[in-house]
């Protein structure tokens, strides 16, 4: 509900606050008092786009503040989701320069336009003239079906499964175009690890192949030096290891009279020990090397096919060789389990889609049954608003499944079907609708569905254009009727509308300043007699006018 609208500089409005009441706010005034721009603000403050023409010609900066109570549950959602400050009241504030820079705020938290927007729509449905707010809109006409047919349930319920089952499928084709991604390389791939799982390297067997090539390569160089080695520590003349042999014989022998000498033995020994082991250990690897024509052969085959899937793969290394091997074996391995992962997921949404469709099919039965008595309800009211001949249709088509269903809702209309209803075409209601009707069309469906939709604060702006008489006097009952359970905020040109206000508020122009100002204020009962009585006769409203003003307050 809007408690309180606060505005500054914008247009010819230089200041001022309006308090609303909880019901039927009426508002009246001569024509280009300034009404409009009050509708105009409450726009702004509702997240629309500012006119140029609208803002400050200098640098004063244009605030328009509203404050609404904030018990709804979606409301209150919103704003936790945003982490803004919550409380029973809500302020919501567009401060806008001449420059066209605007800022918003909700609760003095920073807030985009979108954020603005988003939440004035579940604060305040504005209705204008010429504009259909919703009505000519495919899920509005839906959702007016909907609170008719109570399928509140229902639909939470289907949108539960048609979450899943679009989550699903969201899985579901993004696997699938992996997966033919991944078929497109299918073969590529598998050749890939074709050649290297043929090849079957170790770990480090290119680099110690290579050595070993390098050996057998220097194979009788090397043995002929293993040779010359040996023959030095064994054979010849005077081999090492006899030589040493003699030494420590030597040494020994002044041992008994020279003890200093132990040591100098004991280390020559340990050196003959060790000559003697390296010359065993030498003798042996001269019989390893041998040239092998045959093995060299092998390793050259085996180094070639290796070193030429280094130099494909862009690698250097046995390791880097075995890691893609092991990448591309999980790759294809990969794409056989997602095989079966699509076809578990398709088994499951095909099961979703069916839980899915038993649901829409029962929402669908339930609308087609309700639509006579909408339409029926619907043509009674556009009879008292002063549409006699109107009619409302409305088509319900067979369409792909959805989160609302599977139907396409669709509100037909002819505004002069007469008595020849059946040879009369009728059109969709957004081509073939006037503003005038629209705003009729809108209230009377508005005044069937307002408590099922739980629609915010409603707000009409001269809803009354084309009517008089006993026609203005219907569209005030309904309002009437409807503010019974909502805030009706309306301007009005009608008397027998204003007649109903329970807040009746005036606007008018003042000279201040050299300068034409817009304001407003809330009648007195005595100020709301004579407001009326020149509604009805004019700016200098005879005894009669004011009778007949009292009169209409009393009885209406």
């Amino acid at each position: 509900m809007l408690l309180k609208l606060y505005i500054r500089h914008f247009a010819i409005i230089r200041e001022l606050e309006v308090s609303f009441g909880p019901k039927l706010n009426i508002i009246t005034g001569e024509t280009g008092a300034g009404k409009s721009i009050l509708m105009d603000a409450l726009s702004l403050l509702l997240g629309e786009r500012a006119d140029a023409s609208s803002l400050p010609a200098n640098k004063t900066k244009c605030i328009i503040e509203g404050t609404f109570s904030a018990t709804d549950h979606k409301v209150k959602s919103l704003l936790q989701q945003w982490e803004v400050d919550e409380g029973t009241e809500m302020v919501i504030r567009r401060e806008l320069l001449a420059g066209g820079k605007s800022r918003g705020f909700i609760n003095d938290t920073p807030v985009n336009l979108s954020m603005m927007k988003e939440l004035g729509g579940l604060l305040v449905d504005q209705h204008q003239q010429f504009d259909g707010q919703g009505l000519t809109s495919e899920s509005f006409q839906r959702s007016v079906v909907d609170a008719i047919a109570d399928n509140a349930k229902l639909l939470q319920q289907l949108q539960g499964v048609f979450k899943k089952l679009t989550e699903m499928r969201t899985l579901y084709n993004q696997l699938l175009q992996e997966q033919k991604d991944a078929e497109k390389e299918r073969d590529y791939h598998s050749f890939l690890l074709e050649e290297l799982e043929g090849l079957n390297l170790k770990e480090r067997e290119l680099e110690e192949l290579d050595e070993e090539l390098k050996t057998l390569s220097n194979a009788e160089n090397i043995q002929s030096v293993l040779l010359a080695v040996s023959s030095l520590l064994n054979d010849g003349e005077q081999p090492l290891v006899q030589q040493l042999k003699i030494i420590n014989n030597q040494l020994q022998q002044i041992e008994s009279v020279y003890p200093a000498s132990e040591n100098i033995r004991n280390r020559i020994k340990s050196v003959h020990i060790e000559l003697e082991d390296i010359a065993g250990d030498i003798e042996r690897l001269s019989d390893t090397v041998t040239h092998q024509p045959e093995r060299m052969e092998w390793i050259n085959e085996r180094l070639s096919v290796g070193y030429r899937l280094l130099k494909k793969h862009g690698v250097q290394s046995t390791e880097q060789l075995i890691t893609i091997r092991e990448d591309l074996t999980t790759k294809l391995d990969k794409l056989q389990h997602t095989s079966g992962t699509l076809d578990k997921l398709k088994l499951e949404m095909d099961a979703l889609e069916k839980d899915a469709l038993i649901v829409a099919t029962e929402i669908s039965e339930r609308r087609k049954k309700c639509i006579d008595a909408l339409m029926k309800n619907v043509n009674t009211l556009l009879k008292r608003v002063g549409m006699p001949n109107a009619r409302l249709k409305v088509a319900i088509e067979p369409g792909t499944l959805q989160e609302h269903g599977t139907d396409s809702v669709k509100f037909l209309f002819n505004a002069n079907v007469g008595s020849k209803e059946t040879e009369v075409a009728y059109e969709v209601l957004g081509k073939v609708a006037s503003g005038g009707e629209l705003s009729r069309l809108m209230l009377s469906i508005k005044s069937l569905v307002a408590g099922k939709l739980q629609l915010p604060t409603l707000v009409f702006d001269e809803i009354d254009t084309g009517i008089s008489g006993e026609a203005a006097k219907q569209v005030a009952l309904v309002m009437e009727e409807m503010s019974a359970s909502h805030q009706l905020i309306a301007i009005t040109h009608q008397p027998q509308i204003a007649a109903k206000a329970q807040s009746h508020y005036y606007v008018f122009k003042q000279m201040k300043e050299n300068t034409v100002e817009a304001n407003i204020r809330l009648l007195t009962p005595e100020e709301r007699v004579t407001i009326i009585a020149q509604m009805l006769s004019g700016e200098k409203p005879s005894a009669a006018a004011i009778e007949n003003a009292k009169e209409m307050m009393s009885v209406m």
